[in-house]
């Protein structure tokens, strides 16, 4: 192949003169010791006897929550639609499950899309750091890939638990390649950067690719990758998630075909750009290969973040710090606050635009605003999946409230979920002021959420969709998943 695109680039080189460097580079096979190949030889390579019990507990905390907030997604019009276009505009293909949806099934690729859709639909999903929703690009591709192969070759629970960290630890890694990475992003949403190659690894390990088709599968995902932030807060934003989990699986089905791509995607090469095109100040560093004495997966030392309910992950410092001013006023067990007590609200938060709405008009928006989260929690105290209902959304004392809220941004509050927090001032009628602060919210990976509280979540979630048999089936299939020979109880229990 690479004496083929030398032929091709010659006359191009010796005519313009450009991009010497990077010809240069492509003329010479990818050394064994780049970045790219030792990615490549990671994701062939890892065994699950490299999972520790730390990574195995927080990884099945992950696929519950996942499948739950995917669930729920299920019910969403953006869901339904993304859904119905699927159906009218391909083939059937019934081979991989919908959430939810006991009577249809859809090739693995719009499995995946549609699963990844519900997932984000409701922005009720896991984050991470540096900030990105891990399991939602991973997780459905992974399981529409587990439909998809023969009854006789399924996933051990191991094998798909593997599959699922890999996709997880290629995000991880690349997210730290960059400083940029480390705050609230601004250009490129991150699950449809480091999503879309977490789902080609997680695809490529579950294939069983070798070292080499695993590199071609990350650069061919790296093709595949990015959307725009300004995306956030519309009916679009849930394709994103689709979008990563989909184009990662497709990425590896290619790479299993053949079909090859930049060796070097991840390795900073003079006059071209590869995966660093989506960071400007992109650092990229060889993973360890495994060995016998184990390998140091990212999620046994950073845990995950799960939200309590349907909103952006900064919404959380915000609500909790304002119903705690809630409790203030009224009591810990039932009430509501009158707004004609309210004089101003004051919020001290990050600067982070696409997530200062002062009115939103949509649920989306409403989603990915201080303001309104902040008023929803005063009013309430505190913030549910009904909150973001229409008949909620117009209430017009919440909208009263929104009308005294005014907006700080400390410089001591930097626009970071590792180091941020929300702060809330309420001056009453009468002159009184009652202060609200949150550091870490109940759910934030330094403060996770118990194992009650989170199937108290996936109950929820799951069983607005399911039976109860079928949600307790469920949470029992992921919790023994790692002694099972194959993934099929998992599968069978999803609609």
């Amino acid at each position: 192949m690479i004496s083929t695109l030398q032929k091709t680039i010659r006359p191009f080189w010796a005519v313009r003169g450009l991009h010497r460097s990077a010809v240069e580079d492509l003329k010479r096979p990818a050394p064994e010791d780049t970045v790219t190949a030792s990615y490549g030889k990671f994701i062939s390579e890892v065994k699950p006897q490299h999972l520790s019990p730390v990574v195995l507990h927080r990884s099945k905390r992950m696929v519950l929550d996942s499948i739950g907030v995917g669930l729920i997604g299920s019910t969403t019009d953006v869901f339904e639609l993304v859904l119905r276009h699927c159906q009218h505009m391909y083939a059937p293909d019934h081979i991989s499950s919908v959430y939810g949806r006991g009577g249809t099934r859809l090739s693995p690729i719009l499995a995946a899309f549609v699963n990844g859709v519900a997932t984000h639909s409701m922005d009720f999903d896991d984050t991470w750091h540096p900030a990105t929703h891990p399991s939602g690009a991973v997780l459905p591709a992974v399981l529409a890939l587990s439909d998809m192969l023969p009854a006789n070759s399924k996933p051990s629970g191991l094998d798909f638990l593997l599959a699922f960290n890999v996709g997880l630890e290629i995000q991880g890694r690349l997210m730290r390649f960059s400083n940029e990475a480390q705050n609230i992003p601004k250009r490129f949403h991150p699950p449809t950067v480091v999503g879309t190659m977490g789902s080609a690894a997680a695809c490529a390990r579950l294939l069983s690719l070798d070292d080499s088709q695993c590199g071609h599968a990350l650069a061919i995902a790296a093709s595949l990758a990015g959307a725009p932030m300004a995306n956030a807060a519309t009916q679009s934003k849930p394709l994103h998630i689709g979008n990563a989990s989909r184009l990662g699986l497709e990425a590896a089905l290619l790479a299993s075909q053949g079909l090859e791509a930049s060796p070097l995607i991840l390795d900073a090469v003079a006059g071209v750009a590869g995966f660093s095109a989506f960071y400007e100040d992109y650092v990229p560093q060889p993973i360890p290969s495994p060995d016998a004495d184990g390998h140091m997966f990212l999620l046994e030392e950073q845990d995950i973040g799960f939200k309590r309910f349907p909103a952006h992950l900064g919404m959380h410092w915000v609500a909790d710090a304002a119903a705690s001013v809630h409790n203030l006023l009224v009591g810990v067990d039932h009430g509501t606050v009158s707004q004609a007590k309210v004089q101003e609200i004051l919020l001290r938060v990050p600067k982070s635009k696409y997530i200062n709405r002062p009115f939103p008009e949509s649920e989306h928006e409403a989603r990915h605003s201080f303001q309104f989260n902040a008023c929803t929690a005063l009013l309430d105290g505190e913030v549910n999946v009904q909150s973001f209902s229409p008949a909620s959304m117009r209430r017009p004392e919440l909208l009263a409230l929104l009308s005294r809220v005014h907006v700080e941004h400390p410089k001591d509050n930097p626009a970071s979920f590792n180091s941020m927090y929300g702060e809330i001032q309420v001056t009453l009628v009468g002159g009184e002021v009652l202060r609200g602060r949150c550091d870490t919210f109940y759910g934030h990976w330094r403060n996770p959420l118990s194992n009650e509280s989170l199937r108290k979540k996936f109950r929820n979630n799951a069983g607005a969709v399911l039976p109860s048999e079928k949600v307790e089936a469920l949470i029992d299939a992921v919790e023994e998943m790692d002694k099972r020979e194959d993934c099929c109880a998992l599968l069978s229990h999803l609609h």
